[in-house]
């Protein structure tokens, strides 16, 4: 048996986004039940040299379009990065699952042999879908999540690894 890349890739970032989507909103019921000031959670990095949890969110909502788009060879959303609470990044996570959830499976059939272009610091580097998969937009996508979720435990958000696993 066989599985598509469809298959390999949508329904895996919509299971991640959905375990970000709530751990957020622990986060957001956190702030108001203790009425801290959400900048606290928001702006909150695990090191000086990384990105806070806003930005955090940001990317890992940006794998996952920016993943599937490319595996269905459709153009790649734009979204402005404007996010400054906890509604806001939740809206964007929703608007993120309804997205991948939006795209036609059918798009992404030959998605795995694929040339995927990313340019990077003005370098250009093509990926076979799989290739681009697996050593490209999965790992980037998890990094961020992983990152968001451990910003918020780290601060004092009780959640557990059935928060980060979302729904299956």
């Amino acid at each position: 048996m066989s599985i598509s890349i469809h298959q390999a890739s949508v329904p895996v970032f919509i299971q991640g986004l959905k375990g970000l989507k709530g751990v957020l909103a622990k986060a957001a019921a956190l702030v108001e039940a203790k009425a801290w000031d959400p900048d606290a959670l928001l702006k909150a990095r695990l090191y000086p040299d990384m990105f806070p949890l806003i930005r955090q969110v940001q990317i890992a909502t940006d794998f996952a379009k920016g993943g599937a788009a490319r595996l269905a060879a459709v153009d790649v959303p734009a979204w402005d990065d404007v996010e400054t609470s906890f509604a806001d990044l939740i809206a964007r996570v929703e608007r993120a699952i309804a997205y991948l959830e939006g795209l036609d499976p059918a798009a992404f059939e030959g998605g795995h042999e694929r040339d995927i272009q990313l340019v990077r610091r003005g370098e250009t580097y093509t990926f076979k879908g799989l290739d681009y998969l697996q050593g490209q937009a999965m790992p980037n996508f998890f990094f961020h999540i992983t990152t968001a979720y451990a910003i918020l435990r780290h601060n004092g958000v009780e959640v557990g690894k059935r928060d980060f696993l979302g729904t299956a």
